[in-house]
């Protein structure tokens, strides 16, 4: 691993660290954030190892005390209602990369549809990911059912999430060449 890919990997941990900022208050007293998207988009622009290590950064500043889980830090932050979008960020980091690595190969070009497609399908397949590993961890922590952990973590999200994956997709599309014209192999 080079400087260059360190250097990208340090600036992602930071974007998804600082973006804990930006956040909408909800009723049920979790915000909507957009720490979900720059972790997709970790994976998607820099490749599903080196995505996934910029948030696994972020979890261990996150789980040392830094409050950059929603203004909060500390361990006890895997434990709580949440727990389960913290534990899916570096797995939808893996799979939005993986998926643009083998549709997408920087080796050669592709339409433009082809590329919106597949970054499409790869932001939709992290946002799943994402929200079954928070239903999951929400059911665990309150002993609730599904129908509860949906209504308390889905259903709110949905319009934001849809949000993000339209700025996510003309994001990537952009920024993903430029970031792997130079990029040394995972």
């Amino acid at each position: 691993m080079d400087d260059k890919n360190l250097t990208h990997i340090a600036l992602f941990a930071s974007l998804i660290s600082a973006s804990c900022f930006v956040q909408i208050p909800l009723p049920g007293g979790i915000p909507i954030v957009i720490q979900d998207m720059m972790c997709m988009l970790s994976g998607m622009l820099l490749g599903p190892v080196h995505g996934a290590l910029a948030v696994v950064i972020f979890l261990i500043l996150g789980s040392l005390g830094l409050p950059v889980f929603s203004g909060k830090g500390g361990i006890q932050c895997f434990v709580g209602p949440t727990c389960g979008v913290l534990f899916s960020y570096p797995i939808l980091a893996f799979a939005g990369g993986l998926i643009l690595a083998v549709f997408l190969s920087n080796k050669k070009e592709h339409s433009k549809i082809k590329s919106l497609i597949v970054i499409s399908i790869a932001a939709i397949v992290a946002t799943v990911i994402m929200f079954a590993c928070a239903i999951f961890g929400f059911m665990c922590v309150t002993q609730s059912g599904l129908k509860k952990a949906v209504a308390a973590i889905l259903l709110p999200f949905i319009p934001g999430n849809i949000l993000k994956i339209i700025v996510m997709v003309p994001l990537t599309y952009k920024f993903r060449p430029i970031l792997l014209r130079n990029k040394t192999s995972e």
